[in-house]
């Protein structure tokens, strides 16, 4: 499955995908077969960071 491209779609997309059914950023990567790095350098252009306690990028 391709994830969004559009930093703020790939956001909500990213957090609503971790609130709703996986507990870390790592296995949402794993299971979606993506680079983890590549989703928080994305968000990090927007200014979130990925928040582990909160499991969501802030």
């Amino acid at each position: 499955m391709a994830i969004p491209n559009d930093p703020m779609i790939l956001l909500s997309y990213i957090n609503t995908q971790l609130r709703d059914f996986y507990p870390s950023l790592e296995e949402l990567c794993k299971a979606h077969s993506v680079d983890m790095q590549e989703i928080i350098n994305k968000l990090a252009s927007i200014d979130y960071q990925y928040d582990q306690k909160l499991n969501r990028f802030v």
